[in-house]
């Protein structure tokens, strides 16, 4: 015998199967876009304030905004359409710890480099890709499950974007505190020299060494030191070098066409002038050529293993 409800009052619901939560969290398309434009509206209202103002204390939002900005979007744009599945806490330590091991780790042996010479690139290229593939396998030395290309090229990329976000913003401290208080023009110049390409630097040379390591990484969890993988590491090391030392070359080549002899006497010695003003159009010329044609490789290079792995899309 079934009793009704007095009239008036609802019928008790009776409540359906539970859904299961989603296995990553729900991110609005396109919040990597609303960062970019926030995140240049605060950049330039800070860059604004601090010129009208005339005060320092404006300066820590300034140039952490301007070297983390680019990195930051960068990520959020990765794990939105590539990195979904392998979770914001590898994404995130990957960023911030894989980031500043890189910068520590690289940090130390990279003092002892004070003469600048042609084989200082090549160390320094060799001393931060090392430091930074090490911070990857230490972030995720307790997370066995995750593997593969597109894991590598993204969790990569996180450790290199974390690396160039502070060490961009160690360069603009640097630049600002030379200035002593004078120089807001520099330490925008600096973040903006170092902004735009970043993409194109130590994000894109990390994913392509993190892509080769978690391939061949074991379904145990461990890492494999194989011919690939140490192939890959040096010839990303090769593209760091030839990025930072594109200056270089650009003055090389101004000094074989000017044919002046002060300039290979310093080449021969190790040394690296600075361009004279008769040579800046053509050594800017050399200098973003240079700077174009590494990239270009090194987006080859990315795109060519992207392509084993597909489809490159989560699901909504």
């Amino acid at each position: 015998m079934t009793h009704s409800p007095p009239p008036g009052r609802p019928r008790a619901r009776i409540p359906g199967p539970q859904q299961p939560p989603p296995p990553y969290p729900r991110i609005r398309p396109g919040l990597w876009r609303r960062c970019l434009g926030g995140g240049l509206a605060l950049w330039a209202l800070a860059a604004v304030v601090t010129y009208a103002t005339g005060s320092t204390a404006p300066l820590p939002t300034l140039i952490l905004l301007g070297g983390f900005l680019a990195p930051v979007v960068f990520v959020l744009w990765a794990y939105e359409r590539h990195g979904r599945d392998l979770g914001v806490s590898a994404v995130l330590g990957c960023f911030l710890a894989g980031g500043a091991l890189g910068v520590l780790g690289a940090s130390v042996p990279e003092s002892y480099l004070v003469r600048p010479s042609w084989g200082m690139f090549v160390w320094a290229g060799l001393i931060e890709e090392a430091a930074k593939l090490g911070a990857l396998v230490f972030v995720l030395r307790r997370l066995p499950g995750i593997r593969g290309m597109r894991a590598g090229l993204v969790l990569g990329a996180a450790v290199g974007f974390g690396f160039g976000a502070l060490e961009s913003s160690g360069y603009a401290f640097d630049a600002a505190v030379a200035a002593q208080g004078a120089g807001l023009r520099t330490l925008i110049e600096t973040e903006l020299l170092r902004g735009i390409p970043a993409p194109l630097g130590h994000g894109l040379w990390t994913a392509i060494a993190g892509g080769a390591l978690l391939t061949r990484r074991r379904p145990n969890g461990r890492f494999r030191t194989t011919a690939p993988v140490v192939g890959t590491f040096l010839g990303v090391c090769l593209l760091h070098a030839l990025w930072d030392s594109t200056r270089g070359v650009a003055i090389w080549l101004v000094a074989r066409l000017a044919g002046t002899g002060v300039e290979r006497e310093l080449f021969a010695e190790g040394y690296i002038p600075h361009p004279t003003a008769a040579q800046e159009h053509l050594f800017a010329l050399f200098s973003v050529g240079l700077l174009v044609l590494v990239a270009l490789l090194g987006i080859a290079w990315m795109c060519s293993l992207a392509r084993r792995e597909p489809p490159w899309r989560n699901t909504p």
